[in-house]
């Protein structure tokens, strides 16, 4: 079975207090071309700015004149196909900043914070060997920005397949709840039914299938009525949300019995496909940051809530399901990213707010929260995305060669 993930990868830059993934740089920055000026100069945004080649026999030419500061590199790319670039310090190849999908004949900026050091440009051109260009020495200022060694898919192998096993016992207890949720149906218990729905739900929603993780399959077991012509009514509206909202819509039982039963097929077929499957370790970065992206993007908006009203326990099963990336990326974030502590304190600071909406046996619905709540959580969960952004960053696999 194919573990498709995000397959889009976009530049990165590394900046003060942490790694950012950068979806947009300041609006001005002077992009020049390689015609033009190879040296130093300050541009109209304040910043110095230098023009560098990008081609596998002219890798980093254009780097004159150094100087230490926060400072910007037009990254041109003068040869016949997209190329990444790295800016290393090149004796322990820890990477200042980054740029993927560099078109040919294209322009792009990357900004960084340099002082005191060695460093140097490699480019890493489509269906070619990585060249490093020659090596710039700042002799003046203070620290350069923060740098991280390259992760490499030997790093994360072992951590994915730690992963994967975790995935796979959930996936036992997600058949499990699913069981007793279709049992409760098939014997017209509708009160049992809701009851057995949430636990099964929250099992499956831990599991973090953000990004067509689980691949097809994610849509017979969590799919929504979007798109379909018929809305909640549509034939192929089907899983855990068309079973919420029979349920909490005063369907009967009946009405219920085959999607309970396709979803429990369902289920064991994609814990019987999962045993099979091989996970890829470079979208291991990526789910700890996806989980709780679509958190936002889908459940805090209330997009899922077909009747249950539990979109706040989703999100918090959620934020299990991203602590479950995370402890088996520790290993290679503790020294790679200084803003962990800071990290696992914002996980905190997310787990106590959902469990403010958590009494007894209910949570409180989305609807129910006052402005202050709602300002509240969604400033929580959102610098945490962004937080999580950088892990995606760190621990995407890097070429060497």
């Amino acid at each position: 079975m194919p573990v498709p993930g995000l397959t889009s990868r976009r530049g990165r830059v590394w900046a003060a207090g942490g790694l950012v993934l950068t979806l947009g740089l300041v609006a001005a920055l002077l992009i020049t071309t390689l015609g033009g000026a190879r040296h130093a100069r300050a541009a109209g945004d304040g910043l110095t700015h230098t023009t560098v080649e990008v081609s596998p026999s002219g890798c980093g030419r254009g780097w004159q004149s150094p100087v230490p500061g926060l400072q910007v590199f037009d990254l041109h790319n003068t040869s016949s196909g997209p190329a990444e670039v790295y800016l290393e310090d090149p004796r322990s190849r820890a990477v200042y900043g980054e740029l993927e999908g560099l078109a040919p004949g294209t322009t792009r900026p990357l900004t960084v914070r340099l002082g005191r050091g060695s460093f140097a440009f490699t480019c890493l051109p489509d269906d070619a060997d990585a060249v490093t260009g020659p090596t710039v020495r700042i002799t003046s200022g203070g620290r350069s920005g923060p740098a991280a060694a390259p992760v490499s898919e030997h790093d994360l192998i072992p951590l994915a397949i730690d992963y994967q096993k975790w995935v796979g016992t959930g996936l036992d207890h997600v058949v499990r709840l699913t069981g007793r949720l279709k049992d409760a149906i098939g014997r017209g218990d509708l009160d049992a039914a809701r009851d057995a729905w949430l636990p099964a739900h929250l099992e499956y929603e831990r599991l973090g299938a953000a990004y067509d993780a689980f691949g097809d399959a994610d849509a017979q077991i969590n799919g929504t009525d979007a798109g379909l012509a018929g809305g909640v009514h549509d034939p192929s509206f089907a899983g855990f949300h068309r079973i919420e909202y029979g349920l909490w819509h005063d369907e009967s039982a009946q009405a219920l019995r085959a999607p309970a039963a396709a979803l429990a097929k369902a289920v064991r077929e994609l814990r019987d496909d999962w045993a099979q499957a091989r996970m890829d370790p470079a979208q291991l970065g990526l789910r700890a940051h996806e989980i709780l992206e679509n958190t936002v993007q889908f459940e805090l908006p209330g997009r899922t809530d077909y009747g249950s009203g539990t979109n706040l326990a989703t999100a918090r099963a959620n934020l299990d399901g991203t602590r479950a990336v995370l402890s088996r990326l520790h290993p290679l974030l503790v020294s790679r990213y200084a803003d962990l502590p800071a990290l696992e304190r914002e996980m905190n600071r997310a787990q106590r707010t959902l469990d403010g909406f958590h009494h007894g046996e209910r949570w409180t619905a989305l609807d129910r929260l006052d402005r202050t709540q709602r300002e509240q959580l969604d400033a929580v969960l959102d610098d945490l995305v962004e937080r999580l952004a950088s892990v995606a960053t760190l621990c995407d696999p890097r070429r060497t060669v």
